[in-house]
């Protein structure tokens, strides 16, 4: 008995149809992974920091090689425009006073003038050479002598129109203007108390480490061999054994 094999149809257009299949394959699993990768990076800053980090999530950018056409040889690339806060923060970094400054200076909630969207003095109502020049700043102690409560005294301010009359620091910002529940009660509580803390200052700071983003890449590589073979089948319409 003899036996006869023959390849049907051009050999060099199947080949090419099967090279384009995989160049599609190729860049949809990338492309796929990649931007699986950046939506996992930015998860972990708003699960890590809430809402109020929106902004740093989507920090994160991607892109896909080559820009433009297809390839067997694709690559994704994931990167934050803030590498220094990332880098910080997925490290769970030691961060000190530099310069010859025996203290940082951390805002507190009360000396945020726009959240936390302000990029360095323009995010606060009052800056430290502000609280110096004024006069009225003073020091409490913690309690465990790390470091200490940079406060302003508070007084309350004028009402203008019809909204609620401010708290004013030191004669030189407003602060507690949100406009919470049970706003009067906590204003009057701050009065009561007599001044606002404005900075924390402490010798250096133990950042919690919060990120993985080494975990996000590496889980990454791991899923895009299964990724490309499926687009591979979807693309060649047969299934890879």
């Amino acid at each position: 008995m003899r036996l006869g094999a023959a390849i049907v149809g051009d050999l060099r257009q199947l080949l090419a149809a099967e090279v384009r299949a995989g160049e599609r394959a190729a860049m949809g699993a990338v492309r796929a992974e990649t931007a699986e990768v950046q939506a996992e990076l930015r998860r972990q800053v708003t699960d890590s920091f809430g809402g109020r980090a929106r902004g740093l999530a989507n920090a994160w950018r991607s892109q896909i090689f080559p820009r433009t056409g297809q390839s067997l040889r694709p690559a994704g690339l994931v990167w934050t425009k803030v590498p220094t806060i990332i880098d910080a923060f997925e490290r769970g970094a030691l961060i000190r006073a530099t310069g010859g400054r025996r203290f940082l200076a951390i805002p507190t909630g009360f000396n945020a003038a726009r959240g936390w969207r302000g990029r360095g003095d323009k995010g606060l109502r009052v800056t430290p050479a502000q609280m110096v020049a004024s006069g009225q700043g003073f020091l409490r102690p913690f309690k465990s002598g790390r470091g200490f409560v940079w406060c302003l005294p508070v007084r309350q301010g004028e009402r203008v129109g019809r909204r609620r009359a401010p708290l004013i620091a030191g004669g030189i910002a407003a602060v507690a203007t949100g406009n919470r529940r049970g706003a009067p009660a906590w204003q009057q509580s701050l009065l009561a108390q007599g001044f606002v803390p404005m900075f924390l200052l402490l010798p250096q700071v133990q950042l919690t480490k919060r990120l993985d983003v080494r975990g996000a890449a590496e889980r990454g590589l791991r899923r895009l061999p299964r990724r490309f073979v499926a687009a591979w089948e979807r693309e060649s319409g047969r299934r890879a054994t």
